[in-house]
């Protein structure tokens, strides 16, 4: 009973850690890759939402498990089997999708960017969203920076050879509108292979640790089930010795 209390309190505390990595995992992925699926025309799993939900769940679980070691509570340490093993779907569930769904992402993006310099100047949030990518990715249009000349936006600044500002290396002396015959001044990688590896590496570093944290806690439930079973029902009638000499009833 000991060494299972002592265990499983020091598994909680590795559970309350997981957690806060899962909680930080999860804001950083919805903070840094937000502003890139909103290129996206692919509905894509919100696996960040996922991470961010069940680590905050797990911080407040976490301290429960604890007590009910340390307390020997039959009843919430079911409840902490339970939950650990709700955690344990969900980790696999937000694992499973960022590793399966990596693919469709990225042909979404390219379907995505298209549209955007297509439509530039139209909608202003995908528009802002593309410069953006620009400019932090150092890349111009889709495949390369030949994309924005066939573009609605570059003929109706009246040249047919324009590229936005934010395809610029620098904010001053840039010529980008009209663009010279040999461009030197702007990025002319296409965003399309870079933002792909960007996204499709990152949501396989997600995945993997939302899979190795949700498989950690199926030893969490051994020892919480192994535990609850050692300790009697409340309640329950506890054997009483019998004195020397006396007939047993």
């Amino acid at each position: 009973m000991a060494l299972l209390k002592i265990s499983l309190m020091a598994f909680s505390l590795v559970f309350w850690l997981a957690g806060l990595a899962m909680l930080t995992l999860g804001m950083w992925a919805k903070i840094l890759l937000a502003k890139y699926l909103v290129l996206s025309t692919n509905d894509y799993p919100n696996t960040p939402v996922i991470l961010l939900a069940t680590g905050a769940a797990v911080l407040l679980w976490g301290f429960l498990g604890c007590l009910g070691a340390a307390t020997e509570h039959r009843r919430l340490l079911r409840a902490y089997g339970l939950f650990q093993l709700a955690v344990l779907a969900a980790g696999l569930a937000a694992g499973l999708c960022g590793l399966f769904y990596r693919r469709d992402i990225a042909e979404g993006f390219r379907a995505g960017l298209r549209e955007a310099v297509q439509d530039y100047g139209d909608r202003e949030e995908t528009a802002d969203a593309l410069d953006a990518l620009q400019r932090s990715l150092r890349c111009c249009g889709v495949d390369s920076y030949r994309d924005w000349l066939l573009s609605p936006w570059s003929a109706e600044q009246g040249y047919n050879s324009s590229v936005p500002a934010s395809c610029c290396r620098a904010r001053r002396s840039c010529r980008h509108n009209p663009l010279p015959a040999a461009p030197s001044g702007i990025h002319t990688d296409g965003c399309f292979s870079k933002v792909s590896a960007f996204v499709s590496d990152n949501m396989f570093y997600i995945a993997t640790a939302a899979l190795a944290l949700a498989t950690g806690q199926v030893l969490g439930i051994v020892l919480t089930c192994l535990l609850a079973s050692r300790i009697a029902p409340q309640g329950a009638d506890v054997p009483r010795e019998v004195p020397p000499g006396a007939t047993p009833r």
